[in-house]
């Protein structure tokens, strides 16, 4: 059974910095979507970047150039990194994945918000900026 647990959430104030992991256990096939979303208060849950099988990179419009994501395939982790972050960024921000459905369309799936195609979540790490 798949299980990713998300780390390094936190509070910081508006402009600062934060770093999220994403570890992942018991993968056995092939890692064709990993992502991350998040969910602010109140709203519905939106994704925010993503990394398909053959390294193809996608971000939400509203991230773009602010956020990095990536991936150690040898440590079966994703990473997150958030930079000049806003208190438009406050939300509860979940790693998610889906394997061997390589007929999938990641970014579609991910930056459309179609949740109901990733297979697995994280629990989720909350991230608060303040102003």
């Amino acid at each position: 059974q798949v299980r990713l647990v998300e780390s390094g959430g936190g509070s910081v104030q508006s402009g600062g910095s934060l770093s999220l992991s994403c570890t992942a256990s018991g993968v056995t096939g092939t890692s064709d979507c990993m992502a991350w979303f998040r969910q602010a208060p109140g709203k519905a849950r939106e994704g925010v970047a993503s990394i398909d099988a053959y390294g193809g990179i996608y971000y939400a419009n509203s991230v773009k150039d602010r956020f990095t994501i990536s991936q150690d395939n040898a440590k079966h982790t994703l990473y997150l990194q958030l930079n000049s972050l806003s208190p438009g960024d406050t939300a509860e921000y979940s790693c998610a994945a889906y394997f061997d459905e390589p007929g999938g369309d990641c970014r579609v799936t991910v930056l459309g918000n179609f949740v109901e195609f990733m297979d697995y979540w994280g629990n989720g790490t909350l991230v608060t900026i303040s102003s």
